[in-house]
């Protein structure tokens, strides 16, 4: 009982103490804040990710694709009913991004996608601008350029179909959240140009040739402000777009001629993974087959040969495990091979025997295990700042016990035992790394939550301040997340680190002979 009062009577009566907790508080607040915002950065890249490639990746890693995909797909399917979910044909390939008008030209790669199911293998319709305001009013099939009428209390008003969808948008939001007029403002008039002008008192339409569609990643046009919002008057919704594809061979070589092909912008996709929004556009996959020859084409005896896609995207059924699946449909695979044994040709055998099985997180494992490499480095770093914490504590607590050296004699000499003793300042250190951590824990979490807004105030001070730049980085807001988990390991290294810093002025307080201390005093 003596230990737990002598260690309180302590606490409130050395105010030395205060630079000890201070230390702990600082310390678990940086450890918490720096973590919570390299675990929520690590989150979205490895949930985007995820996202847009779908749980299981099936594909040979070459430009000229492999046959049968369609066919894997059924088999697959009947193998394993309660395990597959969705599984999509993409293709993949390179051409010449081309808008007329202002005659911006840029290298893109070309996603060939059948888009219903692609929306169903992964989240790739969450990351389209226009549908979001416009439910199911994307589509890769033919389209024209729509155009706004302007009634007579000069609100601008939609072609048929978008109003009928904009109206369903508007049905569903959220009151407290959305802004009509904002929404017009920014979103629908000519400003960001859903339309290339606005007839006044005029009808809306859809004009010009009908054209095939294509969704453009998002960084491939548009340029991110400060803010994180883009600039859409570079480009209308319908706009005329010309798409050079360029057939290439396993060498890398173009095929055959280049194919310019017009086609109208219906959409833009951010899909958050600024190296794919920065380069790829989507486009129909039976269209893309077809201008890159994968499709069937007729052979001299009068046969056809087999349809190429360049990977197969599957998702799963909730509650299925990617990593425990992914083995079973690699091994689906070479039963599905040993079928076609003696039906192919020696090309598409060798086409078939390069395809391997992967998952999302295989596929960008480089990235991931980047960034878990750098929490590692941090942690390292943080490990040294905690040893400096130690050795303040300890310097405190070493002159707690000088300074009550005669203090400890007269304990002693009352029957207090030496393990008694140092119990004293282990548990004055343990009270100290509880409080402190308790103070650190309140303030980082506080911080996390509130880091945008922080950074946004300090960044009103002096624009030199800001450190995350949505221009700059692929997300728009200081991605941060408080994990339980490290809250707990944060808090056990603070009261751990503070007992450690009171071990060896507690072993020497435990040491004082009795008989020593009260001659001298």
């Amino acid at each position: 009982m003596y230990k737990l009062f002598l260690t309180f009577r302590y606490l409130i009566s050395k105010w030395v103490a205060v630079f000890s907790i201070l230390s702990v508080w600082l310390c678990v607040a940086m450890v918490l804040i720096v973590f919570s915002v390299m675990d929520g950065f690590l989150d979205n890249i490895k949930q985007h990710s995820r996202g847009l490639l779908g749980d299981i990746i099936i594909d040979n890693s070459t430009l000229q694709g492999f046959p049968y995909y369609d066919d894997f797909s059924i088999y697959l399917k009947e193998k394993m009913p309660a395990e597959i979910d969705v599984v999509t044909p993409v293709i993949y390939s390179y051409g010449i991004m081309r808008e007329p008008l202002t005659s911006f030209t840029k290298p893109v790669r070309i996603v060939g996608i059948d888009f219903d199911s692609y929306c169903g293998v992964n989240s790739f319709r969450e990351s389209l601008y226009y549908d979001r305001y416009y439910p199911d009013t994307t589509s890769l099939g033919f389209a024209q350029l729509p155009v706004a009428g302007v009634d007579e209390q000069d609100k601008p008003i939609l072609p048929p179909k978008l109003e009928k969808a904009h109206q369903s948008y508007l049905n569903d939001r959220d009151e407290d959240k959305f802004d009509e007029t904002d929404f017009y403002g920014k979103t629908f008039s000519s400003p960001h140009g859903f339309g290339e002008y606005v007839q006044r008192f005029g009808q809306p339409s859809f004009e010009g040739n009908p054209l095939p569609g294509i969704i453009i990643g998002t960084d491939v046009f548009f340029h991110r402000d400060k803010e994180g919002f883009y600039d859409r008057q570079v480009l209308n919704r319908g706009a005329e777009i010309v798409l050079t594809i360029l057939p290439l061979t396993s060498r890398g070589t173009i095929a055959e001629n280049p194919i310019p092909v017009a086609m109208r912008a219906v959409d833009d996709s951010r899909t958050k993974v600024y190296e794919i929004d920065k380069i790829c556009v989507y486009v129909d996959f039976k269209l893309f087959q077809e201008y890159l020859s994968m499709g069937p084409l007729e052979r001299v005896d009068g046969t056809y040969t087999q349809p190429r896609a360049s990977q197969l995207l599957v998702s799963l059924k909730e509650g299925n495990d990617y990593n425990a699946v992914a083995p079973r449909v690699e091994a689906l695979w070479k039963e599905f091979l040993v079928t076609l044994y003696g039906s192919v040709t020696p090309k598409d055998a060798d086409l078939l025997t390069r395809v391997g099985v992967d998952t999302w997180e295989t596929r960008q494992q480089a990235f991931i295990q980047a960034v878990e490499k750098e929490k590692v480095l941090v942690t390292i770093l943080f490990a040294i700042i905690s040893i400096v914490a130690i050795v303040l504590i300890g310097v405190v607590f070493y002159m707690i016990v000088l300074q009550k050296t005669r203090d400890i004699g007269i304990i002693k000499s009352l029957g207090a035992t030496s393990l008694g003793v140092a119990m004293i300042f282990i548990m004055y250190g343990a009270i100290i790394g509880v409080i402190g951590g308790i103070l650190g824990i309140l303030t980082g979490t506080t911080v996390v939550a509130n880091i945008n807004e922080i950074q946004a105030w300090l960044a009103s001070r002096n624009p030199n301040l800001q450190v995350w730049s949505p221009e700059v980085y692929t997300f728009d807001r200081i991605p941060s997340v408080v994990k339980p988990t490290v809250i707990f390991a944060v808090f056990g290294m603070a009261v751990l680190t503070s007992t450690l810093g009171a071990l060896v002025p507690a072993m020497k307080a435990a040491w004082v002979w009795p008989v020593k201390t009260l001659r001298y005093e």
